[in-house]
């Protein structure tokens, strides 16, 4: 089951089928913990009003209301690795390595809605950054109450430039404007989503790809209910909280992004997010 938001209304999409939900209410919609159970029940009430090609041809925003979007660091191994390059400079790789073993993981502030590109909306790079790149993450959706309910496709741009100066740039690295894409729909499972599924990213200039990469989320170290958990330990979220999962995905040193490339991100079963870069 996925769930998509246009300007107006809430698409669901079941087994090639699509229905418009009557519920306007995007927050109260998405927060609620037998989310699976209760969109099973709408749809037997719903007429299809057509396919996946019919929902092709919608105008779709980021699946997003008043939630949060925050972030995990270092999940990966690959991620502990670029990290620590960007870093030696400045004497900070050390820190990424003992996060990746650390038993607490690094959870940082992303964006609010206003700072969340949606599917084919642009995502930014800063001015004042020299060395800039996308990082593909599966997003948790979860609960006011701390249960992980569907998941979505996240892009967590970074300047890593400015995070390779000094670790405690990090917020200054991650959060401004169209700082993170998400999209294109919410995919709602009855069960957790599949170990082996792919997340996959490629970046086009000019029509030409300059980078392909592929990865499944068993790679990361950290389980998914540990990154909520410690999220949720000292912060409230009264209508829910997205969570970037981190990345595997990262391109090569001498790789940054420019204005107008595309950046293309997959995963299994959720759909595909494009942004371009502004």
């Amino acid at each position: 089951m996925r769930i998509f938001k246009t300007a107006h209304t809430i698409l669901l999409e079941h087994e090639g089928h699509c229905y418009v939900s009557p519920e306007k209410d995007w927050d109260h919609y998405i927060n609620r913990d037998n989310l699976y159970a209760l969109l099973l029940e709408e749809i037997k009430r719903l007429t299809s009003v057509g396919t996946k090609e019919w929902l092709d041809t919608q105008p779709l925003r980021a699946p997003i209301g008043s939630q949060e979007v925050w972030a995990a660091g270092v999940t990966y191994l690959r991620s502990k690795t670029a990290r620590m390059e960007e870093s030696k400079e400045s004497g900070g790789a050390v820190f990424y390595d003992k996060v990746y073993e650390a038993e607490r993981p690094e959870l940082f502030f992303k964006a609010t809605a206003q700072r969340v590109s949606g599917p084919g909306e642009p995502v930014r790079i800063r001015k004042d950054s020299t060395w800039d790149v996308p990082e593909p993450e599966l997003v948790l959706v979860i609960t006011s109450t701390g249960n992980i309910v569907g998941y979505s496709i996240g892009n967590d741009m970074s300047s890593r430039s400015i995070e390779g100066e000094n670790p405690l740039y990090l917020p200054q690295a991650k959060v401004y404007e169209r700082c993170a894409g998400l999209g294109p729909s919410i995919l709602v499972t009855e069960t957790p989503i599949d170990p082996a599924t792919g997340i996959h990213m490629t970046i086009h200039r000019e029509r030409r790809q300059v980078f392909e990469g592929s990865v499944t989320i068993d790679r990361m170290k950290r389980a998914h209910t540990e990154l909520v958990g410690y999220l949720y330990r000292e912060c409230a979220f009264p209508n829910g909280c997205y969570l970037m999962t981190g990345t595997c995905i990262v391109p090569e040193a001498g790789f940054t992004l420019q204005s107008g490339d595309k950046i293309t991100i997959g995963i299994d079963n959720i759909g595909i997010l494009i942004n371009t870069v502004e």
